[in-house]
């Protein structure tokens, strides 16, 4: 197969319906792609039906084009990571993993602009973070949950207005930022470094200000991250976690049991932000996301060192501080269904305690003069207990 007629495949894909997100290849479906959230089957000449394992398979190693680290991460690991380029069209990121014994592939889209905090409308702790000059910035979510985007909104706006350097450690790098006021280094896995650890390791020779590491995924990434933070450079990242709480233990559960309050020790003084973010299906089509975003402070520097207590949690302190840039997941659904973007159906599915997106919306809905309740004509019982 020539790389003329993968990109033919692509580009018909990309065109056959609008707001493509990703492309989809797997053994036994026909191509898709993922629009608003859905996969849609695409009808392509000639047909595909339902893909074999060859195709997936001639294409993955077309695609892999006789890289031998890729090959090698594909053959021992069961997946592997690279980008792609259709000239003029779009960039990719890919992933190509085994699924038994047959090879499927998954392209997500890249944007080509950089986007901004406000363009994506984006909370307006952003511009505090990107006024941050050291520490650790958590950005945590599931895989498609929109992290990078909102780690390219930050990096766009210290470029707007800091002259600092910037080394980026990416897997693969998805945004290419332009130089404004700001230096960028953008260094990709597999390219041009072989572990993040080491990556991050040679950036603090690199007289870098702000670091951006793709993903802490490994004990020894985190501790490296932990030290270019105290020594005074800013360090932004990603977790797969769900919450602002999670995030800080999972980092904790990374260290030894003997290393804990070490551990939690250094994050009380490192740790600036924790956002975390997932996008909801939003009415009349596409998807918004929502935040939950925790800052620091005194009272959440004491939480990380002595650990949630009853009456004493993350989750509390963000309820009552959203006058420093902090929020909640529950706070920040009322707030899209206030403003018409989301249902109270989606609201109440995401909810992380649903009493209090239920009360939320209910005053909404009083202030609107609506209905809070399904129960209609209620009438007293005048005949109850009265002698027959």
């Amino acid at each position: 197969m020539k790389k003329q007629e993968i990109d033919h495949i692509l580009v018909r894909m990309l065109d056959f319906h609008r707001d493509v997100s990703d492309l989809n290849f797997t053994v036994g479906k026909p191509m898709q792609v993922e629009s608003a959230g859905e996969l849609i089957p695409v009808e392509i000449k000639p047909s595909f039906k339902a893909l074999t394992p060859f195709q997936t398979e001639i294409l993955a190693l077309n695609l892999i084009n006789q890289d031998r680290r890729l090959t090698k991460a594909l053959m021992t690991t069961g997946s592997c990571d690279l980008s792609y380029s259709l000239p003029g069209k779009a960039r990719f990121r890919i992933n190509i993993f085994s699924q038994g014994a047959n090879i499927s592939i998954v392209l997500r889209k890249l944007e080509s602009k950089i986007p901004t905090i406000d363009e994506r409308g984006l909370p307006k702790a952003m511009y505090q973070i990107a006024k941050e000059i050291n520490g650790l910035v958590f950005v945590t979510g599931a895989t498609g949950s929109g992290k990078t985007t909102s780690l390219a909104a930050i990096l766009d706006q210290i470029n707007e207005t800091k002259s600092v350097h910037i080394i980026t450690l990416e897997d693969p790098v998805e945004y290419q930022h332009p130089h404004k006021k700001s230096t960028f280094n953008q260094r990709e896995l597999g390219l041009d470094f072989n572990l993040y650890a080491n990556g991050l390791r040679a950036a603090l020779r690199q007289a870098p200000k702000v670091i951006l590491v793709g993903e802490m995924r490994d004990r020894e990434t985190v501790e490296i991250g932990l030290s270019a933070a105290e020594t005074g450079h800013l360090v932004l990242t990603t977790l797969h976690t769900v919450d602002a709480g999670s995030t800080i233990n999972r980092i904790i559960g990374m260290f030894p049991n003997e290393d804990e309050r070490q551990i939690r020790i250094r994050l009380a003084d490192s740790v600036r932000w924790i956002v975390c973010q997932r996008l909801l299906p939003k009415i009349g089509g596409g998807r918004v996301a929502t935040f939950e975003i925790l800052g620091t402070n005194m009272r959440i520097q004491d939480t990380i060192l002595h650990g949630e207590s009853e009456g004493k949690t993350f989750y509390d302190i963000m309820e009552s501080s959203n006058a420093f840039g902090m929020t909640t997941f529950d706070q920040h659904l009322v707030g899209l269904f206030e403003a018409g973007q989301i249902t109270q159906q989606t609201a109440m599915t995401y909810a992380s305690q649903r009493g209090i997106v239920g009360r939320g919306i209910d005053a909404i809905k009083s202030s609107r003069g609506e209905t809070t309740s399904s129960i209609e004509k209620l009438e007293i019982d005048r005949t109850y207990n009265k002698a027959i």
